[in-house]
């Protein structure tokens, strides 16, 4: 399927997305505390059956699911990817048992999932994360040892010590896809995943206020005690996990940001086709004309990139890892310069608490930050440009 055009059926299904984010998600996410983990949406997801999707979901119709639900419900989108982000590592590398355990509670929304990657002195650069791993050795039964002995094929049980932060949906989650250092010095190639449930022992959090009305929160990880069970992939290779996923989810947030973009650009067609301004209509102004032509050349350049980037990641493409950077850097910036000049061209009213574009102006900031902020993105770009470069 050529990435710059939709068959009938995706495009009757985004538009049964709308209506339903509309209808049915909309009144949910306004009966909600902010802040907090609304459970009454995560749990109408499940009985739509949109959180399933995100199992069986190529990276192209993830990308069409969030924009669809984005345009009509931050935060029904936002709800439904912090499932997704969380317990795809779950997915895609779990053991049977914890595939078993988590993943149709999490279908079903009865289970909240988090992605606990980031870290007071590691954002940007994941690799640098401190949260330590440390071996717990093993004691041969009955040996009355004062020594605890080493495994011979290495530990089998960790203590988690430590913090995370920045984390969506804690500390309210029911279990975190955690990476941890589990070789010092070792840089990205020492980092290992854990399935880490929210009830161990040592493990607590606390609520961050943060511009976005989605929960984030602090964990604080006190010798939390995880062993083999809990790993997910291998040992030291946890990076790998977490790249993966967010190759995956990098499109799809610039999905996120092209509904918000969307939303906008609708509302301020609608606002300047009935704004009577200088004996006119506000899109009789030329300046004003022109102004909403960019925001929808933008809006309509950035949609191509990333339908574009989820093409590349279903087919398999070499060079993902490029087209998930760009996509999600063009989108989102896009998305903030579109919410913005709606804001400009409605005035103050679009300043008013409650009005759509006050809420986009707070929720489209945040994309151009997480899962890689927009100058990560340009370095993978530049990366992987010069990497080419040296292929013979």
């Amino acid at each position: 399927m050529p990435a710059f055009s939709l068959e009938p059926s995706q495009t009757a299904r985004c538009a049964e997305l709308r209506a339903l984010a509309a209808e049915r998600l909309r009144p949910l996410a306004e009966k909600a505390e902010p802040g907090h983990v609304n459970r009454p949406l995560v749990a109408e997801l499940g009985r739509l059956g949109l959180l399933e999707r995100l199992f069986t979901a190529g990276a192209l119709d993830l990308c069409l699911m969030r924009e669809s639900l984005a345009h009509a419900c931050t935060e029904a989108e936002t709800a439904l990817a912090l499932q997704g982000l969380g317990a795809h590592p779950v997915h895609a590398h779990g053991t049977p048992a914890q595939r078993e355990r988590w993943l149709p509670a999490v279908g079903e929304g009865s289970a909240v999932a988090a992605f606990a990657l980031s870290e007071p002195g590691a954002g940007s650069d994941a690799a640098a994360l401190s949260l330590r791993a440390e071996p717990e050795a093993a004691t041969p039964a009955g040996s009355g040892a004062d020594q605890p002995v080493a495994a011979p094929d290495g530990p089998s049980r960790w203590r988690l010590t430590g913090e995370k932060c920045w984390i969506s949906n804690a500390p309210e989650a029911d279990f975190y896809t955690v990476f941890a250092r589990t070789t010092p010095g070792a840089g990205a190639r020492g980092v290992t995943a854990f399935l880490v449930p929210a009830d161990r022992p040592g493990l607590t959090g606390t609520a961050l206020d943060m511009l976005s009305p989605h929960p984030i929160g602090a964990l604080a990880f006190d010798a939390v005690p995880v062993s083999a069970d809990d790993v997910l992939g291998e040992v030291d290779r946890g990076f790998r996990v977490a790249m993966g996923t967010l190759n995956l989810f990098r499109p799809s947030v610039g999905a996120f940001a092209l509904g918000m973009a969307q939303a906008a650009l609708d509302a301020t067609l609608a606002h300047t086709s009935r704004r009577d301004a200088f004996g006119g209509k506000l899109r009789d102004l030329q300046s004003v004309a022109h102004t909403v032509a960019e925001m929808a050349l933008r809006t309509d350049a950035a949609r191509l990139m990333v339908y574009a980037a989820a093409t590349a990641y279903d087919e398999g493409a070499p060079d993902v890892p490029k087209r998930a950077a760009m996509a999600k850097l063009l989108a989102t910036e896009t998305a903030q310069y579109v919410v913005d000049t709606a804001v400009q061209l409605h005035g103050a009213r679009a300043l008013e608490r409650g009005h759509l574009l006050e809420h986009l102006y707070r929720e489209v900031r945040a994309p151009r930050i997480y899962e890689g902020a927009s100058e990560v993105q340009r370095g993978i770009i530049a990366k992987e440009l010069y990497a080419d470069l040296e292929v013979p």
